[in-house]
Formats: structure tokens, sequence, C-alpha cells
């Protein structure tokens, strides 16, 4: 039985309405992120605040384009939509095309601009599988079109990024996949024997890969490793202390002057903490936490699996990323590129992430519209 079908089975057991509006919480958080963002890449990077004011400026015009456009049109036409992202993923490995950045090739340019496909790989397979998904809600307890088949999508979509390579948003994709393949109700042996075997495939691609094996053994370690593996890591631990409780100053910080590389990007959150203290740390923590929660509250609203499934999956994207770019500058993950939502630099994020609380106000407004029209929850 899908837990989705447990929550929500009839109009009658719909949640009262919550006296705070959980998306307009979310939004308020994510106004004070950009602004974090905003300041911090600024101080981290002069160079890259235009282009972050550029790169949020599309983030909210494609978010102001996904809350009002149809969901239901937009799944009508999802398999062409989904062709094309799986085009373009493919483009990115043409040499001569893609961009290849630190032999990472992930990018397509247009003048100046650069954008990560990858990024709209990620909310493309969650309308893919909310999709699917929905539409065997009732064969969900079957093995082939209740875990193989959607497994496939997932696979597919984590092999053609791993491809460019990118390990960690490979790692992300998956994990969504599979926590919204459980919470449409698939069999538990199935998801658990899938994640053990995943983890072991994945073990041995990082193990043919010394790089990254490197980047693994050497996070054991971060100080005995700071001349290698670990020197953004090492670097990211003297920026936190260096700011202490009230930081050292807007400007003031040293570990963007040449010690901390991708100060602007991946570690972000080291020059808050620097030049902001404590205090911007924990609050930057607990916006990413607030939304989270408002997303849970938002959740219990759904009229049906695909929708459901589709602000689920929005959420967890903006709130793994955020948990593992978090983990990775404190030391508690091994070292990984991944952008913190909203606030570091790249066009790239900034627009997924646009698209993603674009989709959460676009189900706000219909699920509150859906209410006031009788009989209009399905649950089918």
């Amino acid at each position: 039985m899908p837990l989705f079908a447990t929550q929500l089975s009839s109009p009658d057991s719909a949640p009262a309405r919550p006296a705070v509006n959980p998306v307009g919480v979310i939004l308020v958080c994510v106004a004070f992120l950009c602004t974090l963002g905003l300041i911090a890449v600024f101080s981290a990077k002069a160079a890259y605040f235009w282009k972050q004011v550029l790169g949020m400026s599309l983030g909210v015009l494609a978010g102001y384009a996904m809350s009002r456009v149809d969901l239901e049109y937009l799944r009508r036409h999802l398999w062409l939509i989904i062709g094309g992202i799986v085009f373009l993923l493919l483009l990115v490995a043409v040499p001569g095309i893609g961009i290849s950045v630190n032999g990472s090739r992930r990018w397509l340019g247009l003048g100046p601009i650069r954008f990560q496909i990858s990024e709209l790989a990620k909310i493309g397979l969650v309308f893919a599988l909310a999709h699917y998904l929905a539409l065997n809600q009732s064969r969900m307890a079957e093995f082939k079109r209740g875990f193989l088949y959607p497994l496939c999508i997932i696979g597919a979509a984590g092999g053609l990024i791993m491809l460019q390579p990118d390990f960690g948003t490979a790692a992300l994709v998956g994990a969504v996949g599979v926590i919204l393949l459980f919470l449409a109700g698939a069999q538990s042996r199935y998801i658990f024997t899938c994640v053990g075997v995943g983890a072991a495939a994945f073990s041995v691609a990082i193990w043919l890969n010394p790089n990254r094996l490197a980047r693994l053994t050497s996070f054991l370690d971060v100080e005995g490793n700071k001349q290698a593996g670990t020197y953004q890591v090492y670097q990211s631990f003297l920026a936190f202390a260096a700011g202490g409780i009230d930081g050292a100053g807007l400007g003031q910080g040293r570990q963007q002057m040449y010690f901390l590389p991708e100060a602007h990007t991946d570690f972000i959150f080291a020059i808050v903490g620097e030049e902001m203290g404590l205090v911007a740390t924990l609050l930057t923590v607990a916006a990413f936490t607030l939304i989270f929660i408002c997303g849970l509250i938002h959740l219990r609203r759904a009229p049906n699996l695909f929708q459901y499934l589709l602000v689920a999956g929005a959420i967890l994207l903006i709130a793994l990323q955020a948990v593992i770019n978090v983990g990775v500058v404190t030391g508690r993950l091994p070292t990984k590129g991944m952008s913190m939502p909203f606030v570091s630099a790249g066009i790239s994020n900034l627009v997924l992430m646009g698209l993603l609380v674009g989709l959460l106000v676009n189900t706000r407004r219909a699920w509150m519209r859906s209410e006031v029209l009788p009989g209009s929850r399905d649950f089918a």
C-alpha cells in the first residue's frame, strides 16, 4: 500500500488548513539565503557578483514560469521534455561541444554563459518518476512495474550523469529517486537490496578512479592530508575558526584571497562562517531546516500521488544538496563539488532552484483552489 494513500484517502481526511502558509515561509527563507549569497559572493569574488545577479534573475523568471504553468499540461508532454534533456546530456559528452573543466565535461556554453545540463536532469527525473509511479500506483507491489522499470529510469539518469563524470550529482539523483520509490509504496525488500547493490557498485566505481579514491581516503585524516586531497576542507576549518561567533567582518576574510579555492561556489559556506560568524552559519542551517519542515507540512495537502511526488522530489533536491554541501565544508563528508542552494555562485543551480521553488508556489495555489471546489481532490 503506497505511503501516500495511507496518509490521505478521502477529502474528509484532509488536514486542517495551517495557520501559517508553509510555502510563504519557504519564500522568506529563500529570500534570506539569496541575499546572503549575493553578499558572500561579492566578498569572496567581486567579479562574479553581476553574474550572480544574472543567475538569480534567471532563477526568478524560471520560478515564475513554473508557478504559472499547468502541471497537467507538462505531464502530457513529459516524454518530449525528457527526450530533450537526454539529448542535451549526450551532447555534453561530444568533444568540441561540451565544455570541459578540470577533467569533467558537464557544461554547454552560449557565449560567456555556461549551463550544467545535469541540473535539468534532476528535475526531469523527478517529473518522470512522479508520472510513472502515479500511473502505476495500484501495481507498486509488483517487481517489474513497481520496482524494476522505475529503477531503470533512475539508473539511466544517474548513468548519463556519471559519464561526465559527476559522481556526487549521480549519487544525489539516485538517493532522491529511491526515496520517491519508497514513498510511492515500492516493496522494502527490493529497495534495501537495491541500495546495497548500488552502494557496492558505487564503491567499485570510486575504487577504479584514483582521484576520487584519494579524496575518500584523505578525508579520514583532514589535517594529515592538508597538502593534498583535503586542502580545501582544512582551509575551510581555518575560516570557521577565524570567524568565531561574530565573524571577521564583511570583506575582512582572508581565505578567499587565494587560500581557499572555489570559495565563491562549493565552499561559500566557509566564507559566511569567516566573515559573518557562527550566528550567520546557524541562521543558514535554520533556513534550510525550515524549508524542509515547511515542505513536509505543505505535502500533507497533496490531492494526488503525482503532485505529492513532485513536491517531495523538489524538497529532497533542495534539502539533500544543502546537507551534502554543509557536510563537505565542515569535514563531515568526503570532498565533493556540490553547490549550496541559493547561496553559491552558479547560474545552472540558481535556475534549478528557481524551478523547484516555482513548483512549490504552483502546487500551493492549485491545492488551495481545489479544496474550495467540491469533490475536486483526486486520489486515483
